[in-house]
């Protein structure tokens, strides 16, 4: 391991071992974010220097992608060494300085920790797939073929095949849930857990807040290597892989969901508790138990804090039934759970263009958002409204679109360069030609010129976060009495004594709601709530919000 010399924090950052509770979560992909060096590939010395903007929206903290050792065949998921960086991306010492900076502006520091798999780069598969006797022999999903040489069994992998790959050294197939460069570890290994749980401790000692688990439901498989069972056409969405991915023919009973998976996450979770104001949000990827798991494992004080939810990435516009549906079946099956919503991030096509949302709507999802109970996390750009940009084939990076083009264009046109300026080339990213393109139909949402117009959504998020932080029952009270009234979506939030009404019209039709009975004060007048009519009724515009305090 590399020196792992303790950073201190500074004491800008209040102790509070609740703060991820209701937090604001800014994603950063290192990548696309802000080159300091001039090769095109944004890097921790750029983030170093966007830190006072990210501050500036009023974010409690940033999770910043993978930028460890990597081959970079997944961009950063395919890790050779969890505790170094990657050249491209800096040194320990820059990554030293992002969390300093970003302490010293009160912000916390979240990195994304990739613990299902390794690169088939990492020192320890090299080992293991030597021989099959060596000390590492077990740390990897090694099995013997079929009696006719094909595979143990029918898995699939999430980017296309099958999950298996041939290994002539060891004459087995090795398993693997996404390409076959990321070899899965075997989690009923103990060595595997305990070297990842040093892993997560050497963090831990370099002063992270916190951590992004990356596919937290796929560390542990059935050690009978059992076959998964068909998914009937009816119950295939295409909320984890495409719609053209057979992938989502399968039932994935035992490739992932196991319940051995729960031990391990009692020993992260113990390791985290021995180092104050840490928490950790748990990537469920299960497009038929989503939020069956995230129940699971944020109940009680024994495994994560909160998981990050598929809910709301789906490509189906998102209306005041589907909201209710969500959190009536959050009720059910994770009540005593925690959720972190997003719209957007690096794997999906961006909100804007998946749901074709006008600039008002752009507006209102905004506010709900921040009203809704749980924590956010905001995807770099979505400040900006941009939408999803169209990337040529022959500048295709991702190797998911490369797969499964046309029909499916991958994750590129969400993870094109961040627009600083309009008037330079490569949009302040870089100075020299970035790794993807830049949007041209980027540039006039860039940062700066947002700043200089009152009216731009950036000004909107940064009020919108601001309301959140205001009014403590949406960060860390209850929700109740949510319904939808056709296009009106409804609820209170309520802590303490403060309760606050909350109501949505998710169309371009005007429309109008009844306050519920109380002495209600409107509010939120900075962010388009509509002001009282007559008596209790409110006249609601199209994609236009109401809230109010009880008085």
């Amino acid at each position: 391991m590399k020196n792992n010399a303790q950073i201190q924090p500074d004491q800008i950052l209040a102790a509070d071992p609740d703060w991820w509770r209701g937090a604001v979560i800014y994603q950063i992909y290192p990548r696309s974010f802000q080159d300091s060096n001039g090769d095109g590939i944004g890097d921790l010395l750029g983030i170093v220097q966007r830190l006072p903007y990210i501050a500036s929206l009023g974010v409690d903290a940033i999770w910043i992608s993978p930028f460890f050792t990597s081959p970079m065949k997944d961009f950063g998921y395919d890790v050779s060494d969890y505790c170094d960086i990657d050249p491209m991306f800096g040194t320990l010492d820059d990554f030293d300085l992002v969390v300093q900076t970003a302490h010293k502006l009160g912000v916390r520091v979240m990195i994304d920790l990739v613990l299902s798999h390794t690169s088939d780069q990492h020192p320890w598969f090299a080992d293991s797939r030597s021989n099959r006797e060596n000390d590492k022999a077990d740390w990897y999903v090694w099995s013997d073929p079929k009696p006719d040489g094909t595979p143990p069994n029918n898995w699939l992998s999430i980017f296309g095949g099958s999950a298996w790959q041939w290994d002539p050294r060891r004459e087995q197939y090795f398993l693997h849930n996404f390409l076959s460069s990321q070899p899965d570890l075997n989690f009923h290994c103990t060595g595997v857990q305990d070297a990842l749980l040093n892993v997560t401790r050497f963090w831990l000692e370099r002063s992270v807040d916190g951590y992004r688990l990356d596919t937290i439901n796929f560390y542990t498989h059935d050690k009978q290597l059992r076959d998964n069972p068909a998914l009937s056409p009816e119950r295939r969405n295409a909320t984890i892989a495409p719609s053209v991915n057979p992938y989502n023919h399968q039932e994935h009973l035992y490739s992932k969901n196991q319940p051995e998976n729960l031990d391990f996450l009692r020993r992260f979770r113990s390791l985290l508790n021995e180092y104050p104001d840490k928490a950790a949000v748990g990537e469920v990827g299960d497009a038929q138990l989503g939020l069956e798991i995230l129940g699971q494992y944020t109940a009680g004080n024994d495994f994560v804090h909160m998981c990050y939810a598929f809910e709301f990435l789906a490509q189906a516009p998102l209306t005041a039934e589907r909201v209710v549906e969500v959190f009536d079946q959050v009720d059910r099956v994770a009540a005593d759970g925690w959720a972190c919503w997003a719209f957007s991030n690096h794997d999906v096509m961006r909100h804007v263009s998946r749901w074709n949302l006008s600039a008002e709507a752009q507006r209102l999802f905004t506010t709900l958002l921040m009203c809704l109970r749980g924590t956010v996390c905001l995807y770099q750009g979505e400040e900006l409204g941009l939408t999803e940009a169209d990337v040529a084939f022959e500048d295709l990076q991702d190797p998911y679109g490369i797969e499964f083009w046309p029909q499916f264009k991958g994750r590129d046109g969400c993870r094109t360069p961040m627009t600083w300026e309009a008037s330079n080339g490569n949009a302040g990213f870089s100075s020299s030609k970035p790794w993807l393109p830049v949007s041209a139909e980027h540039l006039g949402r860039a940062v700066a010129v947002q700043e200089q117009e009152a009216g731009a959504i950036l000004h909107h998020y940064r009020r919108a976060i601001a309301f959140r932080k205001t009014n403590a029952a949406l960060a860390k009270g209850e929700l109740t009495k949510m319904q939808a009234t056709g296009d009106v979506l409804s609820f209170i939030r309520t802590l303490g004594d403060e309760k606050l009404f909350c109501a949505f019209n998710l169309s371009d039709q005007p429309t109008q709601i009844n306050l519920p009975r109380g002495n209600w004060q409107l509010v939120g007048s900075e962010l388009g709530s509509a002001e009282l009519s007559t008596g209790n009724v409110v006249e609601l515009g199209p994609w236009q919000p109401c809230m109010a305090n009880l008085v």
